[in-house]
């Protein structure tokens, strides 16, 4: 049995069914608790997901009802077995007791964290595959068949950082595996997706450049001036400009930034490129 929030929300049985409560407050509860598995949740937390800043003086009450039916629907997809019932009251509130890993948004938090421990360690492989597992699980927008309220939404928003951050992390961890050039198009993807997302225009500047693409890098730059001038007034941080003079002033042979070598003998990027976009 999976649970699946990432995108639509999911119900998948062992036989691959997939089902979803046809009662959207249903949906709600059972989703805040999912979000938290194995975590107690406050009945004020439910009521503030279901109604807002305005409940009705019955939500309590209710808050029962749409609890007994999402044990229903728990029960119907033999989630609860020899008896045992998962979703447990626990005064003040409820705990759902399933396995993280059998709900694919820890499943992610777990990858990706797993994923910069990596990094840390100087084990961009790992890194990279960790990543690459965390972003297969992204099917759209979290909970998007879902109504979501105030709690649901502080997550929603969560999540959707922590996406952009994997992706950062992904790129960065090609980068150190000398593939920053095979990741060009998923750049040119990212900075469509998020034009204000300074970090990505500025890796896809760097790849272009090493590349030998340096016209298109100029472009590139270009591209995010006008952007950030058309969108919010604003101008290129200075460690992108500094990118910008350094590809004006960068020879005709369009070889690419400086390589100078670390320690451990291994090439590295010149130091402008390292200290203005490490992640």
């Amino acid at each position: 049995m999976r649970f699946n929030l990432i995108g639509p929300f999911e119900i998948v049985a062992d036989d691959g069914s997939v089902h979803l409560p046809t009662t959207p407050k249903v949906c709600q509860t059972l989703a805040l608790l999912l979000s938290r598995p194995g975590e107690l949740v406050p009945v004020d937390s439910l009521i503030r997901e279901l109604w807002g800043d305005c409940p009705p003086r019955s939500a309590p009450a209710t808050v029962q009802t749409y609890v007994h039916q999402a044990r229903r629907v728990l029960n119907e997809h033999r989630l609860a077995s020899r008896g045992s019932q998962p979703l447990i009251t626990r005064p003040p509130g409820y705990v759902l007791e399933v396995d993280p890993e059998d709900v694919d948004i820890t499943v992610f938090e777990r990858l990706v964290t797993g994923a910069r421990a990596a990094l840390e360690d100087d084990r961009p492989e790992a890194a990279a595959h960790d990543l690459g597992a965390a972003l297969s699980l992204w099917r759209g927008p979290v909970l998007s068949n879902v109504p979501a309220g105030k709690v649901l939404e502080g997550r929603i928003v969560y999540l959707t950082e922590l996406r952009i951050r994997a992706l950062e992390l992904r790129i960065e961890a090609e980068d150190r595996l000398g593939r920053l050039r095979e990741v060009i198009p998923e750049l040119r993807a990212l900075v469509h997706d998020y034009p204000l997302n300074e970090w990505f225009h500025g890796r896809l500047i760097c790849a272009l450049h090493r590349a030998g693409r340096r016209a298109e890098a100029l472009e590139a730059y270009q591209a995010l001036y006008r952007i950030l001038d058309t969108e919010l007034g604003l101008e290129p941080s200075l460690e992108l400009r500094r990118l910008h003079a350094e590809l004006l002033h960068t020879g005709g042979s369009g070889a690419g930034p400086a390589v100078s070598e670390r320690r451990d003998g291994r090439p590295a990027v010149a130091p402008l490129w390292m200290a203005s976009f490490a992640v």
